[in-house]
């Protein structure tokens, strides 16, 4: 199952502050720990991640999937807003919004 994750206007603006590899490592890190609690297997390849910001889109490879995909992809996004929420200095409300694609 793929996996968009788009990025609100001010999602868009977090992600401004971060490159490329920094923004593959957050949520390679956070859906590492997210994956102890559900019983699924996520990967955000870097083929198709070369330019998140410009793109406006981070895309993951879902598989395996045993739970609510959409709970999990929701918990992701409050996650993630923490460290985007520390760079862009101020609030942030959802970060993406996600698509599915069988």
């Amino acid at each position: 199952m793929r996996i968009n994750m788009k990025f609100t206007s001010k999602g868009k603006a977090a992600i401004e502050n971060f490159n490329n590899d920094e923004l593959l490592e957050i949520f390679a890190r956070y859906i590492k720990t997210l994956t102890k609690k559900y019983d699924i297997e996520v990967d955000v390849p870097l083929e198709v991640n070369q330019n998140i910001v410009g793109d406006g889109t981070i895309i993951a490879l879902a598989q395996n999937v045993k739970c609510d995909v959409d709970t999990f992809f929701k918990e992701l996004g409050r996650d993630i807003k923490v460290p985007l929420k520390k760079r862009l200095g101020g609030k942030l409300e959802n970060v993406f919004k996600t698509e599915f694609i069988e």
